[in-house]
């Protein structure tokens, strides 16, 4: 299917960013050998708590129209599925208040995220028995991968509001997946599609050094 074929890069991307999170992750660097897998601290290690929101990204901010905007699912799925922005806002809406937390080290708490729970898309889709991991395709080019475990949760949403505002450009509107127990760069900015898999295969940081899952209480930041 194209929705499933790797869309290339668009424009120029920030090179020196990109090395210096590479570098980061050979390095280990922002471990601190204290991870909490009991999830019982609020704050994760080696974490700092911000005020804003700040934006990372690959250089590309992707200027998205919903009126051609389309998101879809294939793979290892009974029934793919694929919307267009009023079929998408025809599903149902849930409100997630969550922390955030980037692998840069900094995390925001008190969020309120609006958008279609991943349960009711599973429910719609109907994985089939096999079915163990996700691949997630951005409409700039960028993938990560995910256990299907992880993204089956209440409170796992394809997010199209924050603090009651349809999302911002910069921060992955008009829709991002939001999935707050893991690390940010698992919620893809501007997805497009999700392939449904069983084997777990590395996205663009994973490929680059970054962990295969991402669990901010087990600092799991980097392979």
């Amino acid at each position: 299917m194209a929705d499933e074929d790797e869309t290339p890069l668009l424009g120029a991307l920030k090179q020196k960013l990109i090395a210096a999170k590479e570098k980061w992750a050979r390095e280990g660097r922002s471990l601190t050998g204290r991870p909490d897998g009991t999830h019982q601290r609020r704050l994760p290690p080696g974490q700092r708590l911000v005020s804003d929101w700040p934006v990372l990204d690959l250089g590309v901010v992707p200027n998205l129209s919903t009126k051609d905007w389309r998101f879809s699912v294939g793979g290892l799925v009974e029934r793919p599925v694929s919307w267009n922005w009023a079929e998408f806002l025809a599903q149902p809406q849930l409100t997630v208040h969550c922390d955030m937390h980037c692998v840069t080290t900094w995390s925001r708490y008190d969020n309120d995220f609006m958008g279609v729970p991943a349960l009711h898309l599973l429910d719609l889709v109907q994985p089939r028995a096999e079915a163990r991991f996700l691949m997630l395709r951005s409409f700039d080019g960028y993938t990560t991968n995910l256990p299907l475990a992880d993204f089956a949760d209440e409170d796992v949403l394809l997010a199209h509001s924050w603090q009651g505002e349809p999302l911002s450009r910069e921060h992955g509107g008009p829709m991002r997946l939001l999935l707050p127990k893991l690390y940010l760069w698992k919620s893809a900015k501007w997805l497009r599609h999700i392939t449904v898999t069983d084997t777990d295969s590395p996205g663009y940081w994973e490929q680059r050094g970054y962990h295969m899952r991402g669990d901010p209480w087990d600092e799991e930041r980097y392979s």
